[in-house]
């Protein structure tokens, strides 16, 4: 379990780098390559970790569609010539804010060492 809060750290940390690439709004991402391509990267890093997650802690957010976070990390290393830019905006939009309340809640949860 240990392990899963490594993990939730790398996915709170690729979620905030998210949120802060794309302040700027839509019209931004859309016209700068650099951003889009920082967003996709985390999104890359975000979903490997979600990955490596346990079975456990997925099975307790069941509402989380960690199948598709997953097929999602198979597009962005395997297909990223079908990668639709659309697609990613609406995830970022509409996805992550619900990824990141509950990543907060487990760290929030989880007990804390100052070792």
């Amino acid at each position: 379990m240990k392990d899963d809060q490594l993990y939730l750290l790398h996915i709170s940390e690729s979620l905030a780098r998210i949120e802060e690439y794309v302040a700027e709004g839509r019209e931004a991402f859309f016209e700068d390559s650099k951003t889009q391509d920082a967003v996709l990267r985390n999104l890359q890093t975000l979903a490997e970790s979600t990955q490596r997650l346990s079975e456990e802690l997925k099975a307790s957010r069941p509402e989380i569609d960690w199948r598709g976070i997953s097929g999602l990390r198979n597009i962005l290393v395997h297909d990223y010539l079908g990668i639709s830019l659309s697609r990613v905006w609406e995830i970022v939009e509409i996805f992550l804010p619900g990824l990141k309340t509950a990543i907060n809640h487990w760290l929030q949860a989880w007990p804390r060492s100052d070792t």
